[in-house]
């Protein structure tokens, strides 16, 4: 995610804090959000595809998907 985007939620959670946001800047805060936690899990997306779990008695397994 670009610098400038994780600027403005930070901008437009201090503004939160000094007044209550407009309709339209609580609909940006909200997807901005959505595209940092997003991106955010496609970061660590390859780093979970490629990890083991080392049991006590030395077995591996691959580590799985969370069921939902």
């Amino acid at each position: 995610m670009e610098q400038k985007k994780i600027d403005r939620i930070s901008e437009l959670t201090r503004i939160s804090r000094e007044r209550e946001l407009t309709e339209s800047e609580q609909k940006e805060r909200a997807a901005l959000r959505r595209e940092y936690i997003d991106s955010y899990k496609a970061s660590l997306t390859g780093i979970l595809d490629n990890t083991y779990i080392q049991e006590p008695d030395g077995t591996k397994h691959k580590l799985e998907k969370k069921k939902s």
